[in-house]
């Protein structure tokens, strides 16, 4: 999409936020549930250039505005994190973990495991049924390891902008 200027805003290019826009993320970062007439009252623009720079960022993939929750204290009993090694084609791999309902983070990372991800679960045989019929069956998944939550003690999304 255009930006000022003729320039083409790239979505994982930091340089085409401008300093309004990275203001209302700042700002939705503290609290997703600022009103428009107030988000346009910090930043020093119209209610309704704010509505559309707002849509474009949740558009662009920049921003999601969702209610955050600690599973564990909404009746899901199990959260892990599971470390995978994989054996060729590591995006493969990836994608048939995403498409695992109960997968909610999936990372390729470096080091002792090709791939983390987040799963959030009803109980201990829902974790063990996952990783026994699911997870393991998944072609180019060599081996796991499992990091099980005993409880929540940070989680934050207000890293601000760069």
């Amino acid at each position: 999409m255009p930006g000022r200027g003729g320039r083409s805003r790239r979505r994982n290019d930091p340089a085409s936020l401008d300093d309004a826009d990275k203001a209302l993320i700042e700002l939705l970062q503290r609290d997703g549930r600022l009103p428009y007439t107030r988000l346009a009252q910090e930043v020093g623009l119209s209610e309704a250039a704010v509505r559309q720079r707002v849509q474009r960022l949740v558009d662009g993939s920049v921003v999601q505005i969702v209610g955050v929750t600690d599973p564990l204290r909404l009746g899901f009993r199990r959260q892990a994190m599971v470390g995978v090694r994989t054996e060729g084609d590591i995006t493969a791999a990836a994608d048939a973990l995403s498409a695992i309902p109960e997968v909610d983070y999936l990372v390729f990372t470096s080091g002792r495991f090709d791939l983390l991800f987040e799963m959030v679960c009803e109980d201990d045989e829902h974790l063990l049924a996952l990783l026994n019929d699911k997870v393991r069956r998944i072609p180019g998944v060599h081996s796991t390891e499992t990091f099980v939550y005993l409880r929540l003690h940070k989680q934050t999304y207000a890293w601000g902008t760069r």
